[in-house]
């Protein structure tokens, strides 16, 4: 049996959760508006471990989302599951966050469309098809009327994530379908976390750095 503690922190949602062998056994999230992940995640962590008979030390492996999305999330995320590895001396997984979200919805022909709010008409993207294989790879885009359109006049293509609302008008074709309330999760990691495992797939915990994707700006009011 491999126990993997899953932590997904790149949105507003904090999401914890306690898989086996890749099976979720127990999970815990909020979609805060106000990102609370500072002061929510150890005290998941803590919940779904006590929800089990399961304690730190039974523990084989920590996943971490690791990006792309929200700076200040994945700094939070990987911090906490950098902690726990180097207490625990146990391995340190990370799992793409945007193929970590296209796994929360399934379709039987088309095109998934992952999306991550990277402020204004920009958003953190990729391409899967029906079966999850990555057709497009992950970038930060400018979304306009010609977005996708080489998919769009393909197949059916599904938008989701909490960049893909404000893109609703812009792409407003006959193939674009939208699906609201979908938000990366720490129930989606476990398989994904538990094949990294079987391969020995970790990072170095030492260096370990999220995925940015784009650099942190830091901008300052004119007065």
């Amino acid at each position: 049996m491999a126990y993997i503690l899953n932590i997904e922190t790149a949105t507003k949602n904090c999401s914890v959760s306690l898989a086996n062998d890749g099976e979720i056994v127990v999970f815990k999230e909020l979609n805060d508006e106000g990102f609370s992940h500072a002061e929510k995640l150890n005290g998941f962590i803590s919940d779904v471990l006590a929800e089990t008979s399961i304690t730190f030390s039974d523990l084989n492996a920590v996943a971490v989302s690791k990006g792309p999305g929200s700076y200040t999330g994945l700094r939070i995320g990987v911090s906490a599951a950098k902690g726990l590895c180097f207490a625990l001396d146990i391995p340190l997984i990370s799992v793409n966050t945007l193929i970590s979200l296209a796994q929360s919805i399934s379709i039987r022909e088309g095109y998934k469309i992952p999306m991550l709010d990277a402020r204004r008409m920009e958003v953190y993207s990729a391409v899967f098809d029906e079966n999850n294989h990555l057709k497009e790879a992950v970038s930060a885009t400018i979304i306009s009327g010609n977005s996708f359109h080489e998919f769009l006049e393909k197949k059916e293509v599904y938008f989701f994530g909490d960049g893909a609302f404000k893109c609703k008008d812009v792409l407003a074709h006959k193939n674009a379908k939208f699906i609201d309330n979908k938000f990366p999760s720490a129930k989606e990691m476990g398989i994904l976390s538990y094949e990294k495992y079987k391969k020995s797939d970790f990072e170095n915990v030492a260096y370990f750095e999220p995925f940015y994707l784009k650099d942190f700006v830091v901008t300052t009011s004119k007065k």
